[in-house]
């Protein structure tokens, strides 16, 4: 037993919580000095820690003497030592180890939390941690036995609060423990917490060892070939929420379930998901006086913890701690699996919704803030991703904490694989990057904060991990500080991109611009201008023409310009740069005409992406043409604008997603249409308006091609971007003959000559006098595939 003194103030306990520290002054063998800091008066402190005082003099001061016992058994828990591996929250032998990494903290308390106190944030019991006992190295530990129905957890830290040193500990916060497996607050999406609050506390669940008993049914991983892929770029709450989609649990994982088959209809056999882990969807709320209702955060971007999925698109909320929000989302996943849908996940390892130094204080700043985020020599936060701070994430304990992260994903969800928004912070060096910190040596020169490594130990630790070797690893290959990758980030031979450039180039080509008909023919190719030099291969491209940010597929060519005023930024917000075009007029409201064109250039845009070598990605209800108004930053939208519209999919007019459908299932078909490798002379001839002899000059528009195809036998595939029309001269294959099969400047059905369209062979032979003649009339902005058959007059 050791004796301490304890200097006290006779008013201590009228101080704010934030002031009641006290010294014990040790008289024992271990000397030093010990800090402690008094609960605040809503918190219960659980009695296993048991402190006498007795009088007695020292240094000529009259001074109160604590006697701190060797802890006992609380009334509600029997407390030990426990294990600083695993980290989190992880039940064993009866019990429960709770167990965090906290290098600079000088106290913690193990916080513990039922489901009732948490509404009136208040802390149900709270556990002293002894850094004698419960600390090893920088890990924080304790175990637990007792009854941990509906209780939740989270730590109370204490240390310097010092910003300008890169710390932000606060013994009177709660914070969220990085590795909680669900994270509970508010149970509906958009409700406000108690008091209209839009940050009411958060705990995370305390797992127990039937957490695991989710009936997996036997599924296994559909280990696609990324070739193969088709992806689809959904919102999870989005996906359904429209009163249209007339789903059971609209704008939930189940809603998604009901809607899968829509998704097999289309030839879709990837979803990448857009955020799912826990965020904070009230962060920016606010009254939106443009459209009369509130701004939310919608998109997820802004992530609270990684190990949590999003409780507020489960059904069911918080019921049972979260413990039915994690189980519907596997449900989600293994009835994807079931219809042979793959499931990526979007994961945004490069900030937090904690901010700046203006942020919040929820989990990692409170943890232990220098050493999850990039912090400069005097405490400011980097901001390499534009949202105020920078995940450290080639810190040797972050990048643990992200290899842990995924693991978990793959073992326990079933992901599939990943998609990392603004990867290319993941390649910077950490904050005190250095040999010594990194590698245990000092290698090299001391190298500046942010820089950009060529093999990046993070990226070197998913590219060699044995679990995460084996999914999907997909690289968004820039940041907002101007760090931009697509074709250079570092790769293992695994990592695909989402390649940007691809994006530029099909929008200035196929809106007619001068100049990039070579760079086009690039992007049919699979960019091996940017890939094939690496040693990567096609499916090592993400080819995409719109994604969540930017113009949707029909905003695209209604609107040269932005119209984000519904975002309350006054049309600051958003991309300038959209390489879009009207056809004419800005808006929908245009003539007949102009909307005639423009359902043509949907056309093309699509068909270009499934005729490129690569991986195709849609972005959700791009496939029947919705509109976000020409708003190409939406993310603030819990509305239409960001709701699938499944009238609209329903309705006659959206011919559209026909063509699309089709046009998927004929990629899926040609063998020639997603190569493992880079397509040579031996299979791909180039041509122009004649055979052969295609023209690469700056005023070309105008692109054609052969492929060989094992299935088909050979495909014509031809995009005329000029104003005027032209009748280009085909390839002749003696005893075969041209036959068209696809040509957008038709209206449906005959854009797309599948078996099923009523008059087909009278409209094939409408075309007989110029195929006779080894030609074929192409309007202008159009596109066409024909196939090659046996000429049956030869």
């Amino acid at each position: 037993m050791g004796c301490f003194t304890l200097t006290h103030n006779a008013s201590c306990s009228l101080l704010p919580s934030s002031q009641r520290v006290l010294e014990l002054h040790s008289h024992s063998n271990f000397g030093g000095r010990i800090r402690v800091t008094l609960t605040p008066l809503n918190t219960r402190v659980s009695k296993n820690l048991n402190i006498t005082t007795c009088a007695a003099v020292g240094n000529g001061i009259e001074t109160d003497t604590a006697v701190v016992e060797k802890p006992q058994l609380g009334s509600r828990f029997q407390v030990s030592r426990g294990c600083p591996a695993p980290l989190g929250a992880t039940p064993q032998d009866g019990g429960v180890n709770f167990a965090i990494y906290s290098l600079n903290a000088v106290s913690a308390t193990l916080c513990l939390i039922s489901l009732s106190d948490l509404q009136h944030n208040q802390v149900t019991d709270c556990i002293p941690l002894d850094p004698l006992i419960n600390k090893t190295g920088g890990v924080w530990h304790v175990f637990l036995k007792g009854d941990f129905k509906d209780m939740l957890y989270g730590y109370k830290f204490d240390g310097k609060f010092s910003p300008q040193e890169g710390h932000y500990f606060d013994s009177s916060r709660v914070v969220l423990d990085p590795y909680a497996k669900a994270v509970i607050s508010r149970g509906e999406f958009g409700a406000l917490g108690p008091d209209g609050n839009c940050w009411p506390q958060m705990a995370g669940m305390v797992p127990s060892s039937d957490d695991n008993e989710f009936d997996w049914e036997g599924d296994l991983p559909l280990k696609y070939p990324q070739k193969d892929l088709v992806i689809y770029e959904m919102h999870v709450r989005g996906f359904t929420k429209h009163e249209s989609s007339k789903t059971k649990f609209p704008g939930t994982y189940l809603g998604v379930v009901e809607k899968l088959d829509h998704l097999k209809e289309l030839g879709v056999n990837c979803v990448e998901l857009m955020p799912c882990h826990e965020f904070n969807e009230l962060e920016y709320f606010s009254y939106n006086s443009v459209l009369g209702d509130y701004k939310v955060n919608f998109w997820g971007y802004s992530t609270i913890n990684f190990f949590s999925p999003m409780i507020r698109y489960s059904s069911n909320g918080i019921r049972n701690c979260g413990r039915d929000g994690i189980n519907e989302m596997k449900f989600m996943i293994k009835e994807a699996h079931k219809r042979g849908i793959e499931v990526i996940m979007d994961v945004v390892f490069n900030h937090t919704a904690e901010g700046n130094e203006k942020g919040p204080i929820i989990s990692f700043r409170g943890v232990d803030n220098s050493i999850y985020y990039m912090v400069a020599p005097k405490g400011e936060f980097y901001n390499y991703s534009g949202c105020g701070n920078t995940f450290n994430s080639n810190h040797p304990v972050v990048r643990q904490f992200i290899v842990d992260c995924l693991r978990y994903w793959v073992t326990e969800f079933h992901v599939d694989g990943f998609r990392f928004d603004l990867a290319s912070i993941m390649t910077r060096g950490s904050s005190l990057w250095d040999g010594v910190n990194v590698f245990g040596d000092p290698i090299g020169d001391l190298m500046t904060t942010g820089t950009p490594l060529g093999s990046p130990p993070l990226i070197d630790m998913i590219s060699n991990d044995p679990i995460l070797r084996g999914v999907k690893l997909i690289a968004e290959a820039w940041d907002a500080g101007g760090l931009y990758q697509v074709g250079t980030f570092p790769h293992w031979g695994i990592w695909s991109e989402w390649n940007g450039k691809y994006r530029d180039t099909v929008r200035q080509f196929i809106k007619g611009t001068d100049g990039f008909a070579g760079a086009f023919a690039e992007c049919l190719c699979g960019s091996p201008n940017l890939y094939q030099g690496g040693g990567r291969k096609p499916w090592n491209s993400i080819n995409f023409v719109c994604a969540h940010d930017g113009f949707t597929l029909a905003d695209l060519v209604t609107y040269n310009n932005k119209h984000n005023l519904p975002n309350g930024e006054d049309n600051n917000d958003g991309e300038n740069h959209n390489n879009s075009w009207n056809c004419g007029q800005e808006g929908e409201f245009a003539s007949t005409l102009v909307r005639k064109l423009r359902k043509r250039q949907m056309r093309n845009f699509f068909l270009s992406l499934m005729v490129s070598q690569g991986v195709p990605m849609i972005y959700m209800g791009d496939e029947y043409g919705h509109t976000k108004g020409g708003n190409n930053n939406t993310y603030c939208h819990d509305n239409y604008l960001n709701y699938f519209q499944w009238d609209k999919k329903e309705e006659s007019s959206s011919d559209f997603f026909r063509f699309c459908r089709l046009m998927t299932e004929f990629r899926q078909e040609c063998e020639s249409l997603g190569l493992d490798d880079f397509p040579t002379a031996e299979r791909l001839q180039w041509h122009g308006h004649s055979p052969g002899m295609p023209d690469w000059s700056e005023t070309s528009r105008f692109v054609a091609f052969t492929m060989v195809d094992s299935v088909k036998g050979e495909i014509y595939i031809a995009f005329n971007m000029s104003h005027l029309p032209s009748a280009i001269t085909l390839p002749e294959r003696p005893g075969y003959r041209w036959e068209p099969f696809v040509d957008t400047s038709k209206p449906a059905p005959y854009d797309f000559l599948s078996p099923d369209v009523p008059g087909r062979e009278i409209a094939i032979q409408q075309y007989a006098q110029f195929l006779d003649a080894n030609l074929y009339p192409m309007l202008s902005y159009s596109s066409i595939i024909l196939l090659l058959t046996p000429d049956g007059s030869a």
